[in-house]
């Protein structure tokens, strides 16, 4: 997960702003607490998003304490208490950074400085959470035999990924996981892979690099595939949107389920909708101030 689950800030509510700055920090501290300091450079969108949903299924409150941080030591700040699954979620935060970073370098590509500053606190959540570093990594490495194959399909190509989502969130959720709550996380895991894989579209191309979507479509770059084949990439991401929401109405939430709803049925559309029109990604709104 690299950053692409996000909001639909316009249609936010206010209330559900504050709560995911609230998650959005807790989570931060989380990391702190299960990784170390410097593995909080690490924080991410996509992992807030998984505190907020899986908050929300698992049935646990989340607490929203006024408190300081390093950011923030004379002001206090609402921010979500940190409980076991927060702790959870850093350790994953933590292991998903550093598993890209490696990646990354494999590839050629930046990133062995940055990947030291995540060492330890890989380390630290293998040794606390093994089986979910477990489950990463397994998908990690069953993702990795896919592009040596040189898989052509975009869906058999973005399963691994789809499938490490559905059993981290299985792993997460226990006995409150359900079949709908598998297809939902499935169909997050499999569009997010769908959507990096379209906006590195050109820069693969640039570098013969594996991307299923050229393999299927062969076009030269980007501007050319949405020209020629705009029709099938809109239709591959909508049956994605419409099984999510076919997931989404089957899912029991014991709390608010406005912010959730915001992200997966209004952010993910427009997110996918910007990489479709080649625009840059917009920082969005400052978090914390």
């Amino acid at each position: 997960m690299v950053g692409y689950v996000r909001y639909d800030l316009p249609d936010l509510r206010i209330k559900d702003f504050m709560l995911y700055k609230a998650l959005y920090c807790g989570l931060c501290k989380g990391i702190g607490k299960a990784c170390g300091q410097a593995a909080r450079m690490g924080l991410s969108y996509d992992v807030t998003f998984l505190s907020a949903i899986l908050h929300n299924v698992a049935g646990t409150d989340i607490r929203v304490e006024k408190q300081r941080c390093a950011e923030h030591c004379l002001v206090r700040q609402p921010i979500a208490a940190i409980d076991g699954l927060t702790l959870a979620l850093g350790a994953l935060n933590t292991v998903l950074i550093y598993y890209k970073l490696t990646d990354d370098v494999e590839d050629g590509d930046r990133g062995r400085g940055k990947r030291v500053w995540f060492k330890k606190g890989f380390r630290r959540a293998k040794r606390d959470y093994p089986e979910l570093v477990e489950i990463v990594a397994r998908g990690m490495e069953k993702q990795a035999e896919t592009e040596r194959r040189k898989v052509a399909s975009p869906d058999a190509a973005a399963d691994a990924s789809a499938d490490m989502l559905r059993s981290v969130s299985a792993y997460l959720l226990g006995e409150k996981a359900t079949e709908a709550t598998d297809g939902l996380f499935y169909d997050v895991g499999k569009w997010v892979y769908l959507i990096d894989a379209l906006d590195d579209y050109d820069k693969d191309a640039a570098k013969d690099a594996y991307n299923p979507l050229r393999l299927t479509y062969g076009s030269r770059d980007k501007a050319t595939l949405i020209a020629e084949h705009g029709s099938d990439i809109a239709f591959l991401f909508d049956t994605l949107f419409y099984d999510m929401r076919e997931n989404l109405s089957r899912i029991s939430f014991p709390f608010n389920r406005d912010l959730t709803d915001n992200i997966i049925l209004r952010g993910l559309p427009r997110e996918t909708e910007r990489v479709i029109r080649g625009e840059k990604r917009k920082k969005m709104k400052k978090i914390v101030k």
